[in-house]
C-alpha cells in the first residue's frame, strides 16, 4: 500500500515510517519542511494521490487554547477533503487517552474537535487514544515545576513507550478500519509522582517531589480514571525501569 504519515518526522512519526516501509508499504513522510503541510494544504494532495491510508501523528506547535484549536481543525479539515479527494480508504490519527475527560483544557477540547471531524468525515477511520509518553515526563517535571520542586498533583498515570505507539500505529494502518476508537497504554500504573520521581533521580536531577491536594492536570480537573485507559484498552511491552535503563546518559551511551 502506499502509506502517508502527517508528522512523519517527529518521535512516532519517524520510527512509524520506518517500521512501515520494513513492512514493504510505500510510504510518504509528509511534513512542512518536506513541503507537505497540512495546516496550509501545500502539497497535500500531491501526497496523498493514490494513497491507500492516511496516518496523522502531527501536533500543534502551541498548546495554547486558540493555537491549538485552530491548528487541530485546519489540519484535519484539510486532510479529510484530500483524502476523500484522493479516494483514501483509511485514516488513522493519534489522539490521548482521557480526551473526553479533560474538557475543561483548550488543548484537548481541540484534540476532541479532531477526532470528531474525522468520525463524521464519512471515510473508515481508526482513532488511537494513548496514554501519556514516558518521554513526556521530562516536559510534566518542567511544567509542575516551582522554584526548586516539582509539584505533583495525586493522580494516576499508566504511561507508554514512544517506540510502542508507533509499533500500534503501524499494526493500525495495515489492519481493517475500526471505525472507533482503541486505546493503548504502558504495563504499569503508578501515581504521577512516582513516574516523575523515578525520572529525575534517574537524570540526577536535584528537584524535589511535592504532592499537593489539587486533582488536576495542566489546570483541568483529573483524577486517578483521568489518564488512564479503560478495561478494553491495550497493554503495550515496554516497562518504564526498562526504557529509563536503555535512555538513560549513562547506559544509552
Amino acid at each position: 500500500m502506499k502509506i502517508v504519515v502527517i508528522g512523519g518526522t517527529g518521535l512516532i512519526g519517524r520510527p512509524l515510517v520506518g517500521l512501515l516501509r520494513k513492512a514493504g508499504h510505500e510510504v510518504v513522510a509528509a511534513s512542512p519542511s518536506g513541503g507537505i503541510d497540512a495546516l496550509t494544504g501545500a502539497g497535500l494532495a500531491e501526497a496523498l494521490a493514490g494513497a491507500s491510508v492516511v496516518i496523522d501523528v502531527s501536533n500543534a506547535p502551541s498548546f495554547e487554547n486558540e493555537a491549538a484549536l485552530s491548528f487541530f481543525r485546519g489540519t484535519t479539515t484539510n486532510i479529510v477533503a484530500a483524502s476523500r479527494d484522493a479516494g483514501v480508504g483509511h485514516i488513522v490519527a493519534l489522539s490521548v487517552v482521557g480526551t473526553d475527560r479533560l474538557q475543561a483544557s483548550g488543548y484537548f477540547r481541540a484534540k476532541l474537535a479532531q477526532e470528531q471531524l474525522i468520525a463524521a468525515a464519512g471515510i473508515p477511520f481508526t482513532i488511537v487514544r494513548a496514554t501519556q509518553f514516558f518521554e513526556f515526563l521530562a516536559t510534566i517535571a518542567d511544567g509542575y515545576t516551582r522554584d526548586d520542586g516539582v509539584s505533583l498533583p495525586n493522580i494516576a498515570l499508566q504511561p507508554v513507550a514512544a517506540a510502542d505507539v508507533s509499533a500500534m500505529l503501524a499494526e493500525v494502518a495495515m489492519a481493517a478500519p475500526a471505525n472507533g476508537i482503541v486505546e493503548i497504554a504502558g504495563p504499569e500504573r503508578a501515581p504521577l509522582a512516582e513516574f516523575t520521581a523515578s525520572w529525575l533521580g534517574a537524570h540526577d536531577d536535584p528537584r524535589r517531589i511535592i504532592v499537593t491536594a489539587g486533582r488536576n492536570y495542566f489546570g483541568a480537573p483529573a483524577n486517578d480514571a483521568t489518564l488512564v485507559p479503560g478495561s478494553g484498552g491495550r497493554i503495550m511491552p515496554t516497562r518504564f525501569e526498562a526504557w529509563l535503563h536503555a535512555t538513560t546518559p549513562e547506559h544509552a551511551a
